[in-house]
């Protein structure tokens, strides 16, 4: 009992200290350590686990879009990053800079990507040449790097890992249904993968990616009642184009310049997981990212017979496909439940001798914590298979319960503070004016998350200014 309160102890309490509690889960369960450049993150191997996870699952998405995966530079020279004002604007308080080679300085210095934009349409203007090259369909797996002044492991750091997906299109109707197309693999990935609801819509003028046409995005409500975007897609219309002089000769006979998308998510979906579904116990990890789906514990394994069955049984789900971790080590089986609650394990098998005697296995639940069923052993893959649906299920169904007791209708300023105040989106309306954007930010230090696609009306006023609004919104702090 006191190396479980122990245990406890080092993660500080939820709902008192939430971004100290985060900060010890991802130490504590070994997903991050801190690297010793400023604003990096070292990925260790349990964190980078899920990755890999969200990594393959989402890839096979990518690709049965009709995608394919490349790979291009991450040292960009610095005049393509001039090309495009809107863009280089954007991004050049957060690049990095390469000026020299050993003592030699560099005739033109070199851009540490923060993004891929640039590279790649020096590449698509070498590549599409004619209607019959369109449309390219590529996405990219990669680090990039930004000076980000506050960091917080897989939410903002100086490195991290993503993908980007980057298309051109003969026409404008062609990009903007890849445009959504991809937000909405992005929310599907989201729900039935990660078991994260995600509001979908547009984001503003001001807070869109620097050089889109319009930019969408998915955003998730975090346990603190903070917003997250979780990933974005961007309509770059054919600005990067005629920035990189990307022309293709139409059908028609003449030369045209296409239109282009970009899309992308990060690492950044790992520290959703942790805000959306972790709780006083540290990690609860959706079934189809989790490293290991069942942690199988023997009880008083110094038993005959105990430790050989708790093999059997692991090498049985293993052959089922399930990820499994069969736990062997000399620690106490108080410490080993303890550990695997901690590092969110959805499901714990317990073999002991009775157990054993009845033909059961001791099943427990790390979505549902302390209940405890059991389960024959004949047949236990299938069963337990089935219970990680179920898992995935109710863990998607508790983060859309939070999320829909945090959206709040608001109609004017009092309330709107009032509801980011109570950890919750505002839905409002809005005149569309970007002065009272910021007239929001700097007074109640929300920001607009993205206009539904739904714009049905909440009301008819801007919630600033009063004036007759346009767009419906959301609003929320955000990290």
């Amino acid at each position: 009992m006191a190396k479980e309160k122990e245990f406890v102890r080092d993660v500080a309490d939820i709902n008192e200290n939430f971004p100290q509690w985060y900060t010890d889960v991802v130490l504590k369960t070994g997903l991050v350590d801190y690297g010793p450049t400023k604003g990096t993150m070292v990925i260790r191997p349990y964190g980078y686990a899920i990755w890999e996870n969200i990594q393959s699952q989402l890839d096979k998405r990518i690709k049965a879009t009709g995608h394919e995966n490349a790979y291009f530079p991450m040292l960009i020279p610095y005049g393509f990053l001039l090309k495009e004002a809107e863009h280089v604007e954007g991004f050049a308080p957060e690049v990095f800079t390469v000026t020299s080679v050993g003592e030699e300085e560099l005739a033109e210095k070199l851009v540490v990507r923060p993004t891929s934009e640039t590279i790649i349409c020096s590449m698509y203007a070498k590549w599409v040449q004619s209607y019959r090259d369109l449309p390219v369909l590529i996405n990219q797996w990669a680090n990039v790097m930004r000076a980000e002044k506050t960091t917080r492991p897989f939410l903002r750091t100086s490195e991290f890992l993503w993908q980007e997906g980057h298309t051109v299109h003969a026409t404008a109707e062609e990009a903007q249904e890849e445009t959504i197309k991809m937000l909405n693999v992005y929310a599907e990935f989201a729900k039935n993968v990660l078991a994260i609801p995600m509001l979908t819509g547009q984001k503003t003028e001001r807070e869109k990616f620097a050089g889109a046409a319009a930019t969408y995005s998915i955003e998730a409500m975090m346990h603190d009642g903070k917003s997250l975007q979780a990933g974005t897609s961007h309509n770059f219309g054919q600005k990067f184009a005629k920035a990189f002089d990307i022309k293709f000769l139409d059908k028609d006979g003449t030369h045209k310049t296409p239109y282009q998308t970009s899309w992308g998510v990060t690492t950044r979906l790992i520290g959703a997981i942790i805000m959306v579904h972790g709780d006083e116990r540290g990690l609860c990890l959706p079934p189809y990212v989790a490293p290991v789906q069942v942690a199988v514990v023997p009880v008083a394994m110094h038993k005959d017979g105990v430790a050989d069955k708790a093999k059997e049984v692991s090498e049985n789900l293993r052959a089922a496909g399930l990820r499994v971790k069969l736990d062997l080590s000399d620690n106490s089986p108080g410490w080993k439940f303890n550990e695997y609650e901690m590092k969110g394990v959805p499901v714990r098998v317990e073999i002991g001798p009775r157990d054993i005697e009845n033909g059961v296995a001791t099943v427990v639940r790390r979505d549902k914590f302390g209940e405890k069923t059991t389960l024959p052993l004949d047949g236990l893959a299938e069963s337990l298979t089935a219970l990680l649906q179920e898992i995935h299920d109710n863990m998607y169904q508790k983060a859309e319960e939070n999320l829909n007791k945090r959206i709040r209708v608001v109609k004017d300023m009092d309330e709107l503070e009032k509801a980011v105040n109570d950890g919750c989106f505002g839905l409002t309306m809005w005149c569309g004016d970007e002065d009272c954007e910021i007239a929001i930010k700097e007074k109640m230090q929300a920001t607009s998350r993205n206009m539904p696609f739904d714009q049905t009306p909440v009301g008819d006023k801007c919630v600033c200014c009063g004036k007759k609004a346009k767009y419906k919104i959301y609003f929320a702090r955000a990290y």
